[in-house]
């Protein structure tokens, strides 16, 4: 079984709005075979909880107003470290990039299919990676000035 017309139409959608929301490492699997509860998991992450939050508010309101659909459930509001929305044919995790390292959901589901995405989502991977580098620089130059 694969993803639905439908959940890719969601997950590309959703996709572009995180990245427009300057998300880091946007990735979408496609959990059909494996999971009987939804067909899609977009993974997306972000330096800390204000963008979190801001990205999430992106999709959301992306996938109401072009879509027409609004999520069951929304999880993680309060700490804005991972939030988690539920569309039924789809999940959107968005997760605070130290988060996103350290439950690497990425492994759980290395082994489904991983769908395509608009260019701009795609133009996000590694960035979290380039924004994690150049914080331990700019900090390791701070902490030199300190001394």
């Amino acid at each position: 079984m694969t993803a639905t017309d439908r959940s890719l139409e969601l997950i590309t959608t959703a996709a572009q709005a995180a990245a427009d929301k300057l998300a880091h490492d946007v990735i979408a699997y496609d959990v059909s075979d494996v999971l009987s509860i939804t067909d899609a998991f977009l993974l997306a992450s972000a330096p800390n909880d204000r963008q979190v939050k801001s990205i999430v508010d992106e999709i959301e309101e992306r996938l109401s107003k072009e879509l027409g659909v609004k999520p069951v459930r929304r999880e993680g509001d309060r700490e804005a470290r991972w939030i988690l929305l539920d569309y039924v044919d789809i999940v959107v995790h968005v997760q605070h990039s130290e988060e996103r390292v350290f439950y690497a959901l990425e492994r759980l589901w290395k082994d489904c299919p991983e769908l395509e995405l608009p260019a701009d989502a795609k133009a996000t991977r590694g960035k979290g990676e380039a924004h994690t580098k150049l914080r331990a620089e700019e900090d390791a130059a701070e902490f030199g000035e300190l001394r």
